[in-house]
Parts: C-alpha cells; sequence; structure tokens
C-alpha cells in the first residue's frame, strides 16, 4: 500500500521566491513542490499539493483529507499563529499532522513566538528553510511506520 501525504501551503506562500528572499530564499512554490515530489518518490510516498491564501479553503481541505491520506505536512503561515479554525480542524480528523516553517519563528517578532496548532500536531519542524519540509515528511513518514508495528 502507498502512503500518501498532503502537503499543506497556507497564505503567501504562492510567493515563495519573490517574498522576502532573504528570510524564505528565492526557490519558488513550484520548485519547492518539483524539490518534495522528488524527495517523496525516492521515499516510495505519493505527495498531494495544495496552497490557499484563504483560512475556509485550509480547513475544508484538512477536513477532505481526512478519508484520503495518511499524513499532513502544514505550513499554515501566519495562519498558525491565531487561528483557532485550523487548530480545531486539525483536531477533528484523525491524521497525523506536522506543523513546518521555513523560517525560524522564534526568531522573528514575537508575535510568531506563539502556535496555536502546534498542540494538535505530532510535531513542529521550523527554521531550516526548505529542508523543513523534508525533514517534515521524514518525520511525518517515521511517525507512520512507529504507529503500524
Amino acid at each position: 500500500m502507498t502512503t500518501t501525504v498532503l502537503v499543506v501551503n497556507g497564505p503567501n506562500l504562492n510567493l515563495l521566491g519573490e517574498r522576502e528572499p532573504e528570510v524564505y530564499g528565492s526557490e519558488t512554490l513550484a520548485d519547492l513542490v518539483a524539490d518534495l515530489d522528488r524527495h517523496a518518490t525516492d521515499r516510495g510516498v505519493v505527495l498531494r499539493h495544495v496552497q490557499s491564501n484563504v483560512e475556509g479553503e485550509l480547513v475544508d481541505t484538512l477536513h477532505a483529507a481526512r478519508h484520503e491520506v495518511d499524513g499532513i505536512v502544514l505550513n499554515a503561515g501566519a495562519y498558525s499563529h491565531y487561528s483557532i479554525a485550523l487548530r480545531d480542524a486539525i483536531a477533528a480528523i484523525d491524521v497525523p499532522v506536522v506543523e513546518t516553517h521555513m523560517s525560524n519563528v522564534l526568531a522573528r517578532d514575537q508575535f510568531r513566538h506563539e502556535s496555536v496548532i502546534g498542540a494538535e500536531c505530532i510535531g513542529v519542524i521550523a527554521g531550516f528553510g526548505t529542508d523543513s519540509y523534508r525533514l517534515a515528511i521524514d518525520a511525518l513518514l517515521n511517525h507512520l511506520a512507529s504507529r503500524d508495528l
């Protein structure tokens, strides 16, 4: 059986490569998706990708995923810091979620230091640029493998 992982990117991540390259780098979202697909293929995993700037669409995406994927890597962007709706959506589904951020949110603005969604996730990975996603995928796969033992 093939493992399927959903990678969800929230607000402003469609502007990767343009938005604050000193923080997020020059790689575009399309570049990131292609790199992650190669990473997943090497591990026998199928990735699905969603990006939305709309909170409700992200909630709907998480709800729909509950019957379709084995795990989720979620970069909710700024929604991580205040979206109770996303927090409740994660809590409502029986799918492991890894919160990820490209930047080290603890080294940035004070309001970024708290995540309201993190407590509902199996873990949080931040600060490693696009490697944060690869680390999150690998951590999620390790979690799924240990759960199946």
